[in-house]
């Protein structure tokens, strides 16, 4: 009788925790999928990934004063992080362990919490993946884990190699100096003016 209320339980999980993420994502609104070329003019190295938990989005850094941006889930106020660490580990349709029934996996795949692709971080227990709750992409909803729309995450992923570094960071600093410098002098009439 135990195995089947087991079995019972398994088989609904992953459709309670959709629907309770859900939730959380009516707070935030909606974020759009899909990648995003964008300006980015910050001191990180080219194939670093930078997340900045006030945005709720991911910058994956492509070179040349430019990023590809992600909307993203980050953790809830009490499990956000903030550091640096570096991709250690990379899987497609990453099998789930819950914590709290640590003899239970779930297999991979669009309906494991970890979605389609995952990428490890090094020093944590923390991933950037997938998810099986859309709902909560652009919302503190996760345990400290960055999650992605699976078409995003599968995105990022082809893109990033092991060993890219990874800056989880609350607000990105100001821009470089550099790239604010005044614009050139006039040439012509103009600068004879």
């Amino acid at each position: 009788m135990l195995y089947f209320i087991r079995q019972a339980v398994w088989t609904v999980l992953p459709a309670v925790l959709a629907a309770f993420f859900a939730v959380f994502a009516l707070e935030a609104g909606p974020a759009q999928a899909g990648p995003e070329i964008v300006s980015f003019d910050r001191d990180y190295p080219l194939g670093a990934i930078v997340v900045v938990n006030r945005e709720r989005r991911l910058y994956y850094v492509i070179g040349k004063g430019r990023a590809v941006r992600y909307p993203v889930a980050v953790g809830t106020p009490d499990n956000q992080w903030s550091g640096q660490s570096f991709v250690v580990a990379k899987a497609v349709n990453p099998t789930w362990t819950p914590p709290w029934n640590p003899g239970h996996t779930m297999p991979g795949g669009a309906g494991n919490p970890l979605g389609v692709r995952a990428l490890y971080l090094g020093w944590t227990n923390y991933r950037i993946h997938g998810t099986n709750a859309p709902g909560s992409i652009g919302s503190p909803a996760s345990h400290g884990c960055i999650r992605m729309f699976n078409a995003d995450v599968t995105d990022l992923y082809s893109r990033v190699h092991l060993g890219a570094p990874v800056y989880v960071v609350n607000l990105l600093p100001a821009a470089t100096q550099a790239k604010l410098a005044p614009p050139p002098a006039p040439v012509g009439k103009a600068a004879a003016l």
